[in-house]
């Protein structure tokens, strides 16, 4: 047909297989060339591109079957890893409707590391026709058929079909037979089908009954279901020879086949390399366990992934992921992190190419994709490698799962709603939307049967007040099922009932869950305590396969949070390092001379109110443990610092000098969150949170002897929905805000104080969603944060209407999500995970727990 290089894709870095043709390809080829570049499957040779007269296909190392088979027969026990594998990929592309027509041993390659890969699946299908050759059959060349030429031979002819020999169109059954002769091969160290032409092997196919005798019996009945000569006769699904297979072995039907191992791990400790091929042996029995529960006992396995993985900080959905099978991990390794792939069989893990900084990734319930999030964008790309497929634009990040129709369920983040992707991407459509006082919906599930949703409902800024819930899909109603944890999951533990598992802190909670009536029964039983969270959201590090292993983080005993760093920003995206040092930094607010920064460092379960001094790179601690303190702002005239704290107390003062104790200011059963002063400094505009409710309200201040006092609180709006951070502008006549009234946050303009009638003007400055807002001390504009950008509207005044202009991008790419806009209004401090800077500590362990469901069935019995 033409020549094959090896070549190197730069762009995804990652080496290639080029097929240059002799000739141009048709409209015809190129048709079905792309609709077999749709496979995706592990045992078969992904084709990546196709041109005007070649092929990119992926390189794959390693030796053919054919000159591996010049070597002899070979014995059942090597063999039946590569037949099971084989079975594996053509049932794969036969589900999709994709013949091979050519298979033989040249066509099979295995990998290095055990892995079958079936080259040009399907190409002969989409070949032109080329002259036929009476010589040697073993090196016959692949006789082709034209898309209107009826009658020509197709396959090589001393592994083509019956039908084939006689030109007529072959189907999946041809594939079968063919698979049968390589098996024979395989086993017998000779060709099934032999003669001195390719008219005498053709002879043969046609007209001579293959003799078995030369193969081990245990393959007796197999082979003749394959090489029925009559096509009505023969095998008519490859997914039967498996169980054919396994009957005559006497193998678990179930079982699925895994790769050959290597006879070395190379660096990787023999014990861990042990350890996870144990891991994989367990988990390809699962599902026959599944069926009959054992009452087996938990398995408990630290393994380290290696010294050359370092898994990132913590993120909002986890950094290792588990397939449904239980046979592969995906994780988070570098700085900036990158995905790895790792079968739990294998001693190195592979990178997948063109997935820097990606995060928080799932697999597919078919475990052939691997979902993630990167900048904004949910992407995914193959198991085995290809390239990414990006698939929808998102605001932010709170969990995502992969439904069976292909599907994804995603937490949009704080003020969005709950959103579904469509299977081939575009733009996401609302599930369910933000309840009255709701702050986020997360962490989505689509429990088994299709008919609810699981997730978690965030009202309070509170991991003790998060709610569990389902929405049934029919009537989108909602129901809490339990309180007080969060990344809940629904396991079917057992036959068609489960548990539902959630994290409260590094402990994981299960209870019995009924999913006909979609409620629990009995009480949560604690049954680990040393699993990683994420104190955003409570959100537990943990992931499990369908067969019944878990896979874990290890929590350091507190809650763990995103290492970051303090950099200017300007306009122009110039970076401009103002605190370098990595730490749980939350919550910068610039001092009004802008030499001073009041942040939130967080340590343990805790978060404190420190002062930053760049000068002299000095830290002031002001407040000393006790709770989680937020919001950190400073008074207009930079003596005080006041900030909320979670769980109520209302609010707090201190000097920023750190020469006093902190005091309250307000008193409150609520959380309150204080977000600006006035420019006079002589009221305060706070959000209060009482039990899902998130409203604006204000407050009068005096300076009295050194301490600020407050008179009495007053509602700034009555709002059903949720308004969150509201500032003053520079002349204070104007109270800006967001508020996700519109189903998405959006930031707002309101006159101060309201007018008595009620009647005021309310005007939306944002167009398509915005947050943290600020206003420029330094002529009339207003910045608010959108995406991963800082977008500025200038505005003017008439009388009491507010004008605002169109907004236009001030800042393309943040880096970060918390930020304060500099007094001189010409760039901001922004808080940028780390990466490039000082890294936290490696980790690169991970624990394994095996029969975890039994542990289950065990612990939190189920009942009747």
């Amino acid at each position: 047909m033409g020549e094959v290089y090896r070549a190197y894709d730069s762009r995804l870095d990652r080496d290639v297989a080029v097929k240059v043709s002799n000739a141009q390809f048709t409209e015809r080829f190129t048709r079905e060339a792309r609709a077999i570049g749709a496979l995706n499957h592990g045992n078969i040779c992904h084709l990546y591109d196709v041109g005007s007269d070649y092929l990119v296909m992926e390189y794959v190392e390693g030796q053919d079957l054919g000159a591996m088979l010049l070597r002899g027969a070979m014995d059942f026990d090597d063999a039946l890893p590569i037949i099971q594998q084989l079975i594996d990929g053509i049932e794969a592309a036969h589900e999709k409707n994709i013949i091979h027509r050519d298979l033989k041993p040249a066509n099979i390659k295995i990998t290095p590391e055990g892995v079958v890969k079936i080259l040009d699946f399907g190409l002969a299908k989409a070949l032109e026709p080329q002259p036929s050759n009476d010589g040697h059959p073993e090196i016959s060349p692949t006789f082709t058929m034209g898309a209107t030429q009826a009658g020509a031979i197709l396959g090589t002819a001393a592994y083509m079909a019956p039908e084939q020999a006689r030109g007529k169109v072959a189907d999946r059954r041809s594939d079968i037979w063919s698979f049968g002769v390589i098996v024979y091969e395989m086993l017998a160290g000779k060709r099934l089908f032999q003669g001195e032409s390719t008219v005498e092997v053709l002879g043969g196919v046609l007209n001579k009954e293959p003799d078995l005798s030369a193969v081990p019996p245990r393959v007796h009945k197999l082979l003749r279901w394959c090489l029925e000569k009559d096509r009505k006769q023969r095998l008519a699904s490859i997914s039967d020879a498996r169980r054919l297979l396994s009957e005559s072995d006497g193998m678990d039907p179930a079982a699925q086949p895994t790769a050959l191992l290597p006879s070395r791990f190379g660096r990787f400790p023999w014990i861990a390399a042990a350890a996870l091929a144990i891991i994989t042996a367990v988990a390809l029995w699962g599902p026959w366990r599944a069926q009959k529960p054992v009452d087996r006992p938990l398995v408990r396995l630290d393994v380290d992934l290696g010294s050359d993985v370092s898994l990132p900080a913590l993120s909002a959905a986890g950094s290792v992921a588990i397939s449904p099978d239980g046979t592969r991990l995906v994780y988070e390794s570098g700085n900036p992190p990158k995905l790895f792939t790792r079968r739990l069989d294998q001693p190195k893990a592979t990178e997948l190419p063109g997935t820097e900084r990606a995060v928080a990734p799932f697999f597919s319930p078919d475990g052939q994709w691997v979902g993630f999030q990167v900048r904004g964008k949910i992407n995914k790309i193959s198991i085995e490698g290809g390239a990414v497929v990006p698939l929808a634009d998102v605001n932010d990040y709170s969990g995502a799962s992969w439904d069976e129709d292909g599907s994804i369920l995603l937490g949009e983040g704080p003020g969005r709603d709950l959103v579904r992707i469509p299977s081939g991407g575009g733009t996401p459509e609302t599930v369910e939307r933000l309840g009255k006082g709701e702050i986020a919906l997360a962490y989505p599930q689509l429990l088994p049967g299709g008919k609810a949703i699981l997730f978690v409902a965030d009202t309070a800024l509170d991991e003790d007040k998060l709610t569990i819930e389902v929405l049934t899909l029919a009537d989108h109603r909602r129901k809490i099922v339990a309180r007080g944890g969060a990344s809940p999951r629904y396991l079917a533990t057992s036959g068609g009932v489960g548990h539902l598992v959630y994290v409260n802190k590094a402990t994981l909670f299960a209870i019995p869950f009924d999913l006909d009536k979609l409620e629990t029964r009995g009480t949560a039983v604690p049954v680990l305590e040393d699993v990683a969270y994420l104190s955003q959201l409570g959100t537990g590090q943990f992931a499990f396969s369908r067969t019944g292993t878990m896979v874990y983080r290890r929590s350091n005993g507190g809650a763990s949070a995103i290492m970051a760093t303090l950099h200017w920003v300007d306009p122009t995206g110039k970076k401009e390092a103002l605190l370098a040092k990595p730490g749980i930094y939350a919550n910068p607010s610039l001092s009004p001379d802008g030499k001073r920064v009041a942040l939130m460092i967080g340590e343990g379960a805790s978060s404190d109110v420190w002062i930053y001094d760049p000068q002299r790179d000095a830290m002031t601690r002001l407040t000393f443990g006790g709770g989680e303190y937020l919001y950190p702002i400073w008074s207009p005239n930079g003596q005080y610092v006041v900030f909320g704290r979670v769980r109520s107390d209302g609010i707090f003062q201190t000097r920023a000098d750190g020469a006093a104790q902190p005091q309250a200011l307000t008193q409150s059963k609520s959380t309150q969150a204080p977000t600006g002063f006035t420019p006079d400094g002589k009221r305060l505009a706070y959000m209060d949170i009482d039990g899902g409710r998130v409203q604006i309200w204000t407050v009068p201040l005096e300076d009295q002897g050194g301490q600020l006092k407050a008179g009495k609180p007053e509602q700034f709006l009555k709002s059903s929905f949720t308004d969150v951070v509201p500032t003053f502008s520079p002349d204070r006549r104007w109270l800006a805000y967001a508020s996700n009234e519109s189903g998405r946050y959006e930031v707002y303009v309101r006159a101060f104080p309201p007018p008595s009638s009620g009647q005021g003007g309310k005007w939306q400055i944002s167009n398509s969603g915005g947050r943290s807002v600020r206003w420029s001390r330094n002529g009339h504009e207003l910045l608010y944060q959108a995406g991963v950008q800082i977008m500025a509207v200038s505005y003017t005044e008439k009388g009491d209407t507010f004008v605002p202009d169109k907004p236009r991008v001030w800042i393309a790419k943040l880096g970060g999500t918390e930020w304060d806009l500099a007094p001189d209004g010409k760039r901001v401090a922004v808080l940028t995970p780390v990466e490039s800077a000082e890294a936290p500590k490696q980790e690169h362990e991970v624990v394994f727990l095996e029969n975890f469901f039994d542990e289950l069935r065990r612990r939190v019995p189920l009942g009747k």
